[in-house]
């Protein structure tokens, strides 16, 4: 295969697909600017006039405290019936759109009602796109009102809390609505600003991060003498994810003190933009800054840095309730081409921070057609559960005029968008073609990946995108930097290197050689990238057209040739459009075998080239049971089991009972040993996955449970059994048993408490009479401190532990090289019938079909071949010398095992063998658990070499809750001598505490409790985390060393040796004869790193539990670890290359700067400002506060 020819097809699907989405995004974009400009203006309006279906209906007549059921709306809402759609993923009605208004919009006022009336003609647009193109998925229009219209109609997917949701907020609207943004936010921390004044500030500033994209660049600092950032950026930085978490946190901790200084501010808000020497956005340049007021107007240093050009827009907040004169900031904005805003009350905020982008949409409304480009955005989570999305934005312009002659109109309508969902992409790329570890990946101008096997995130949040670098996908290296540039300057390219990659497991790390093919896709952002290892450079496509030959192969699927033949596991793939899929292998099997029954492997519903395969892989792998293994005596081998998998989705183990221990993953392309076996030549053992410690229980559960079983745990007390799923066959259900139990084995603290199954059983059983180890809670449902003895498990007959060696085979066609093929057990002789049978598969010439093949050992028998065949003897009976204090030891692994450590090592750091039969149960574990003092010596030898990485789609459990619900909110009182002071009656501070008060008792909410858990809040989900991965693999030295490890009286010698043709080191070493000698131990473990937002108010201390199980539910919580996180304040300095939109629009010449803001405030009487400070000192007990210094030149 040809990397450019396999590359070439995806890439002009992937062209025309898109290309196909920007033409009918185009349509909606000129059909709403038309029904707009024709749309006559109705102020006399009324609710009953519009009809409409409401998405948030149902839910609110459900919610008796809706603002609608209060207010007795009279909307007309229309009552749809909804139909399931497996695209969408939910049930829609494609006869009509659908509306959604945010919570804090009200619904009856005459310009929702006017916006609600002219959108209404968009449904009939919306509905001729899907009658062209049925593939499309939502079509949305979002107003810059706040009105979301989509199509097909369905119910919104209203949260259990509170409904955060606003169109404006959505990373698609924000990125489609202005040109990109470079933000300095200063906010006034002088003594004024104190109480609800400055928590309205942080939560301004908060909110109005959440309106910047990752194509935006920020910083925020705090000011009153001087200016200072609030958090360890000096300088102006991508807005994404990971920094606008550390901005918020920051805001956090400011504190009101000293006097207003205006100039400090802007002086340091200027240099920030004037600083070309970093990245950033050039673009729209801005400074918001949020105060509570003052005379200073700063006109001086708007002259030095701004005028006459007035390249920065300056945006002005007046936050809280105060008397100040407000003309100085009315002017800054005016005077700069920025707007003025009031916040005087928490529900002000969202509004207020969020409308400034009308503003810098008047460049893209004045520049017309020219504007008019489509824009994709990041991957995000779709709101409406259709999963991981990208979104075509083009913004909607208002064309109307007041008048003959009148200006432009230069307001932005809103932005349409169309959504595509990630794995509708992912169809149009190869899929089997390209081999095990082959794959197609796309990344945008940031580099973030939208496309890639490993973009696989834990947890996601609709109101979040998903953003995971292309050098955060892969191990980072110089290669890889360079391509990843090349690719976001829109180049071609191919370049073939040498590279690290992580197996499945993320336990091992290979070094490779890769071929990576990139190319642009036009009319995007994106660029597609192949990679293929050498190996895949050719496929192989099976004809299988003897029907005949098909049923014969077809044969040896059937679940009754399972005890002859082996049992054979078959990939979960799409292999027909009607097939019913399923997580469990043996409901998958009978699913597929029915349909195979009513269609035939040509048949037009189903991809030929899949079920070809198949089949002959089904026939290719049973010949190799008749002429192979049939014939082998596996006992003598001491063999548990032996294997083939293939690139056509079949596992056939053989014998079938072998099946019941079988754990890897049915589908070839997912299984660890699989992927490893093709880049590593020669046999890769593969010993038991062992946890370095135990794990809390339920997540013990989880990973020892694998796909057929899920835990069913109890909060009150820690425990957890383990249910299978329906339909789990008995040895499937068996093998689930068996890792139940041990997990018990060898984690004391997890406990496994019974089976339940839809079948019947009983809980403690595992088919009529097979029982199995329990462990029952003591009647105060602590741990206790001693294990109780296990039961041995009756007619688990397979309870011995298996350790996989595979391998796959080359075999040569003319000159091209084929990979895998396999080897099995008889090693050489296996691999000439391998060669045979592939051959012989082949009825129309050689054909052959990509194998690895491997057998599953039984490890006490081969710990015990393991002795001998690391001993030094030449023949059985020859005498052996004792190791003792006087005489020399000889390496004899067998006679002088009491004083010698003999041990096999894969190349993960993982124990394989031992010649200690205690050691027997940690084989799987990381080697420096065993034995840290050797293991320590290997790797400062160089035999191992460490890896270290991030990996920033992690999880981690939920925080607990905060202590909120029942409290007042904070409010600033004074103490008895503040009272007392005739000066702070008439300070600023009274009257901005009358103020609060007096707005509070209008609007209570200030009083009311903090809603415990918001939609979205990190209480409810699991919180994202940064989780540092730790990897060994084998460093440079390939030759026999031998060294001692020097510690006077406790030095220890050992001999360590790479043995050829493997992936294992053996070592002999001295056992050590003290202890005095430990050193550090070397890791290998993930480790948790959360990424959360500001700590909210402290708990009160838990109820008392007994040691173990805090213990266990300490190691639950997650916390935060910068020593072990990558540090952002670091990482910032060294930013990644990147490029922003091709287009920038941020100046007009014709643009109308006087619509700048207007505001007023309103005097306070000082007969109620007395009254209600009184009512204020005798309701509510004092506080210790700090004085406030008020500043000079505020105005009272």
């Amino acid at each position: 295969m040809d990397p450019a020819v396999i590359q070439e097809v995806p890439t002009l699907q992937a062209q025309e697909y898109l290309g196909q989405r920007i033409s009918e995004s185009l349509r909606l974009a000129d059909a709403a600017e038309n029904f707009q400009k024709a749309h006559r203006w109705q102020d006399n309006i009324k609710e009953e006039d519009i009809l409409y279906y409401d998405a948030k209906a149902d839910a609110e007549l459900d919610d008796p405290e809706s603002e609608d059921v209060e207010r007795g709306s009279k909307a007309s809402t229309l009552r749809l019936d909804f139909i399931e759609d497996p695209n969408f993923k939910n049930k829609v009605n494609y006869s009509y759109t659908a509306v959604q208004i945010p919570t804090d919009i009200y619904k009856g006022s005459t310009v929702i009602l006017n916006e609600l009336n002219w959108t209404e003609a968009l449904e009939n647009v919306f509905m001729e796109n899907r009658r062209q193109d049925p593939t499309l998925l939502w079509q949305v229009f979002g107003s810059a009102t706040g009105v979301t219209r989509y199509y097909p109609a369905t119910p919104w997917r209203a949260p259990k809390k509170i409904d955060l949701y606003d169109v404006r907020r959505r990373p698609w609207y924000i990125q489609g609505a202005s040109s990109p943004k470079d933000m300095v936010i200063i906010v006034d921390v002088s003594g004024s600003v104190s109480g609800l004044t400055l928590k309205l500030m942080k939560t301004s500033v908060c909110e109005m991060l959440d309106t910047l994209s990752d194509d935006d660049y920020v910083n925020v600092a705090s000011f009153n003498e001087k200016a200072q950032p609030v958090s360890c950026f000096t300088h102006l930085v991508q807005a994404n994810v990971r920094n606008k978490k550390v901005f918020k946190e920051a805001v956090q901790g400011m504190v009101a003190k000293g006097t207003t200084g205006y100039k400090a501010g802007f002086e340091y808000a200027f240099d920030q933009l004037q600083n070309s020497n970093i990245t950033r956005a050039n673009c729209n340049k801005m400074i918001m800054m949020f105060t509570d007021g003052g005379e200073d107007r700063v006109q001086d240093v708007f002259e030095k840095y701004n005028w006459p050009n007035r390249t920065v827009r300056v945006f002005t907040f007046s936050v809280g309730q105060h008397n100040y004169d407000v003309t100085p900031l009315q002017w800054m904005a005016c005077a700069n081409k920025g707007y003025y805003f009031e916040i005087p009350s928490i529900g002000a905020i969202r509004i207020n921070t969020q409308e400034y982008l009308d503003v810098l949409g008047r460049p893209m409304v004045l520049a017309g057609k020219e504007a008019k480009q489509v824009q994709w955005t990041n991957v995000y989570e779709d709101a409406l559960g259709l999963g991981l999305v990208v979104t075509g934005t083009l913004p909607v312009f208002n064309l109307t005029q007041d008048g003959p002659g009148e200006k432009k109109n230069q307001l932005i309508l809103g932005v349409m968008g169309i959504d595509v969902a990630l794995n509708d992409i992912k169809r149009l790329t190869p899929n089997y073609t390209l081999g095990a570890n082959g794959y197609v990946f796309a990344i945008d101008l940031n580099g973030y990946v939208l496309l890639h096997p490993n973009l696989k995130p834990q947890t996601t949040s609709f109101r979040e995108p998903v953003t995971l670098d292309f050098l955060d996908a892969e191990l980072e290296d110089e290669n890889k930097e360079e391509i990843r540039r090349s690719m976001i300057d829109g180049n071609k390219g191919h370049k073939q290197i040498r590279t690290l990659v992580k197996s499945l497991d993320e336990r091992y790390i290979d070094e490779v050689t890769r071929n990576y093919t990139w190319v642009p896709i036009r009319s995007t952002n994106y660029s597609l990238g192949l990679v293929l290892p050498p190996y895949s450079t050719f496929y192989l496509q099976a004809n299988l057209s003897d029907q005949i030959l098909q049923v014969k192969y077809f044969e040896f699927l059937l679940p009754s040739s399972f005890e002859s033949e082996g049992h054979v596991f078959i990939a979960p793939r799409e292999y027909c459009k009607d097939l019913n899929a399923s997580d469990n292998n043996t409901e998958f099997l009978k699913n597929f075998i029915e349909l195979m029954e009513k269609v035939t492997p040509d048949s037009k519903q189903c991809n030929n080239f899949l079920l070809h395969n198949l089949i002959l892989d089904t026939g290719i792998t049973q010949q190799l049971v008749e002429r192979v293994w049939r014939d082998q005596d596996l006992n003598t081998y001491s063999l548990l089991a032996v294997f083939a998998a293939t690139d056509g989705g079949i596992t056939r183990v053989f014998p079938n009972k072998a099946a019941e221990d079988w754990t890897e993953n049915p589908e070839p392309f997912n299984a660890s040993f699989y992927r490893r076996s093709l880049d590593n030549h020669g046999y890769v053992f593969k010993p038991p996955h062992q946890d370095s410690e135990c794990p809390p229980t339920a997540k013990c559960a989880q990973q020892q449970a694998g796909s057929l079983s899920f835990p069913i745990c109890s909060a009150r007390t820690g425990l957890c059994s383990l249910r299978p799923l329906p339909n789990t066959s008995l040895p499937e259900a068996r093998a689930d048993v068996k890792r139940g139990i041990d997990c018990a084995k060898h984690y004391p603290e997890c406990w496994v408490l019974g089976l339940e199954s839809s079948l019947g059983w009983a809980p403690g059983l595992v088919g009529p009479s097979i029982e199995w180890s329990v462990w029952r809670p003591d009647p105060t449902h602590n741990f206790p401190t001693q294990p109780p003895a296990l039961l041995r498990p009756i007619e688990l007959e397979n309870d011995t532990v298996g350790i996989l060696v595979s391998t796959a085979v080359e075999l040569s066609l003319g000159r091209r090289t084929l990979r895998p093929a396999g080897e099995c057990m008889g090693w050489r002789q296996g691999k000439e019938a391998m060669e045979r049978v592939l051959r012989a598969g082949s009825t129309d010439g050689p054909l052959f079909s990509p194998k690895v093949v491997g057998v599953k050992l039984d490890l006490e028998a081969w710990a015990e071949k393991f002795k001998v065949l690391a001993s030094n003897r030449t023949h059985q009976d020859q005498p052996q010398k004792q190791c003792g204090p006087s005489s020399h030891c000889e390496m004899d692994c067998e006679v002088n095992n009491e004083d010698l450590l003999c041990v096999l090592i894969d190349d993960g750091g993982f124990l394989v063998l031992s010649n200690q039969n205690h050691q027997w149960d940690q084989v799987g574990r990381f080697f420096s658990e065993v034995d840290a003092n050797l293991m320590l010596a290997l790797y400062n030898n160089s035999f191992y070499t460490r890896k270290e990485s991030y990996d920033y789609q992690a999880a981690c459990d939920p925080q607990p809750p905060g202590n909120l619900g029942a409290a007042p909110r904070g409010v600033f009182v004074p103490t008895i001598a503040d009272f007392l002071n005739l000066a702070w009656w008439t300070s600023a501070a009274a009257w901005s505490l009358f103020q609060q008060l007096l707005y509070g008792l209008i609007y209570h909410s200030w009083f009311q409790a903090d809603p415990a858990e918001a939609e979205g809040s990190p209480e409810t989900r699991e919180s994202s985390c940064v989780m540092k991965q730790t990897q060994y693999y084998f460093g440079s030295v390939n030759a026999s060393y031998n060294t001692i490890i020097d510690c006077g009286n406790c030095s220890r010698l050992f001999h360590a040796q790479r043995l050829t043709n493997t992936n294992l080191l053996f070592v002999v070493a001295e056992k050590p004869l003290c202890s005095q000698c430990e050193a550090g131990r070397l890791l290998q473990k993930e480790t948790h790193c959360i990424l959360r937002p500001p700590s909210p108010p402290p708990a009160p201390p838990p109820a008392p539990r007994a040691p173990l199980l805090a213990a266990a539910a300490a190691s639950l919580t997650p916390h935060p670890c910068p020593a072990d996180g990558p540090e952002q304040c670091e990482l910032v300095q060294r930013p990644r290359y990147r490029r922003g939109p091709h287009i920038c629009f941020d100046y007009n010449a014709t643009e109308d700067t006087s619509d700048c803001g207007r505001g007023a405030s309103f005097p306070p009487s000082l007969g109620v400002l007395v009254s209600l400070q009184l009512l204020l000192l005798l309701g509510l007990p004092p506080r210790p506060q700090p004085q406030v210094q008020i500043h000079a030149s505020r105005r009272l």
